[in-house]
Order: C-alpha cells, then structure tokens, then sequence
C-alpha cells in the first residue's frame, strides 16, 4: 500500500488521518510529523501513529500537507531535497496554488490542491481536488480515495478554488454562525439555552436530513413549509427585506478574495 506522510496534523490533518483509518489504511503505512509535542503526544496516543522527523514524512509516496498558508511555503523549502521523484505532494493549504508551491519544490514534482471541510472529522467532508501536470492516473486515484474516506470530492479546475474555498471550506463556519444566532434568538423569545440548543441543532439536522435525502431542490421544501402569510412567511420576509441573499453572497466574495490574497 502506497505510504502516506502527514505534515501537520491540527484539525484538519487529525481528520483526514481519522479518515484513512476508518477506510482500513494501517497504521503502519501513515507517518506524521508535528512540531508541537503535546499535540504530537496526543495523536500518537489516540490513533497508534507514529511521529517521524520532518524529512523521513516528506520521503513518503503521498505527502499531505496540512499546516497553516502562512507556513506552506516555509514548510516545502525544507522539504524540497526530501521528497521522492515518483511521490505526489497534497496541499490542503488556502490560497496557495499548485504553480507557487513547485516553485519551491521543482517544476517536476507532482502536485494536487485539495480544499477541504471540517465536517471531514465525521466522514461528512465536502473536499474540491484540482491536480497539476505530471500527476499520474494511480496517485490521482489513490489521493482522492484518502479524501472520499472523509466525505465527497468534486474535480474543479485551479481557478475555481477559491470558490470552493468559500462554498465548502468556511462553509461550516456560516452555518455555526447561523446556529448561534437561532439559539441566542430562541433564548430572547424565552426558551431557556438548553432547550433552545437541543431544538434548534435538531430542526437543522432534520432540515439537512431532508434535503440530503429528497429529491426535491432546496426551494422546494422552503416553499412546501412556507403558507401565504403564516409564521414561516413572515420570518422568511424580514429574511428578505434585511438583505439575506446579499448578505451571503456578499460574504462568500469576501472568502474567495481572501483566499486568493494568501496565494
């Protein structure tokens, strides 16, 4: 089984680890690096896998690297003379794009640029893969199985990844946001926090359940709960009147721009 080297393994390269995992990779055939030891400590503890030095992760056939943008480029400089001539380099980083990490590394080296979601830590991921050239069928196949062991891949173009950033990648984070605001809103109308979380998490796992599983659109079943002039319409039309759309729309060029800034 191609071995797989982990650089960085915070949020989300603990995910995409847990993914491997539950797919039926062995323990043996993941490496990681961290510099952090606690944190090293933990996912040794957690998962049975063992901390390498930087180099040895980098000399694996696929290397994830799953660090902070700010840190990428800082992190393929060192890892440059380390990687093999047949191996395939997986950023997860935002922003920064296939051309600017073989920059770094050599214009030879195979690269693919994945976005992907936090909900991976479920197997609930939402993950848009772009490949650069010289990246083969096998390591093309085998690098999107890691990513579909935590949830979907979708195939885009480089150009679309900042749009995927801010459709999938911060997307959690929207809907945490609407969340809270369900909560804080339900706890003014004077249901207390617990009720008020226990429902309002409840309402949106069965609104995401139905539209998951029907094969009506989403503006189908918001019509289907929506009676001319009842509770629904009148919360949907202070929605509206307040910019909703907008609002949204506005947000996720905001996500795209950032993320093309951190190229």
């Amino acid at each position: 089984m191609t071995k797989v080297g982990i650089i960085g393994v915070g949020n989300m390269g603990e995910a995409l680890l847990a993914g491997l995992l539950r797919d039926g990779t062995l323990t043996s055939d993941v490496v990681f690096a961290q510099r952090s030891d606690a944190r090293a400590e933990y996912i040794t503890q957690k998962y049975g896998i063992l901390r390498k030095p930087l180099a040895e992760v980098a000399g694996c056939e696929v290397v994830i690297v799953a660090v902070k943008p700010k840190d990428i480029s800082s992190i393929c400089e060192e890892i440059k003379s380390d990687l093999r001539s047949d191996g395939v380099i997986v950023s997860v980083a935002a922003g920064k794009t296939i051309q600017g990490i073989q920059e770094i590394v050599g214009a030879d080296k195979a690269v693919i640029r994945v976005m992907p979601n936090t909900p991976s830590f479920i197997g609930k991921g939402a993950a848009g893969l772009s490949q650069g050239e010289g990246v083969t069928a096998a390591q093309l196949s085998f690098v999107k199985k890691i990513f579909e062991a935590s949830g979907i891949v979708v195939e885009v173009p480089e150009s679309l990844q900042a749009a995927i950033t801010a459709t999938s990648g911060s997307g959690p984070a929207y809907f945490f946001a609407f969340v809270e605001a369900m909560i804080d809103g339900a706890k003014k109308l004077g249901l207390d926090e617990n009720v008020a979380t226990e429902l309002v998490i409840q309402t949106i796992v069965g609104a995401a359940g139905m539209l998951a599983s029907s094969d009506k659109s989403a503006t189908e079943l918001r019509e289907n709960v929506t009676s001319p002039n009842g509770t629904t319409f009148a919360a949907l039309t202070k929605f509206y009147e307040m910019g909703l759309g907008q609002m949204v729309e506005s947000a996720m060029e905001a996500s795209a721009k950032r993320s093309q800034e951190l190229a």
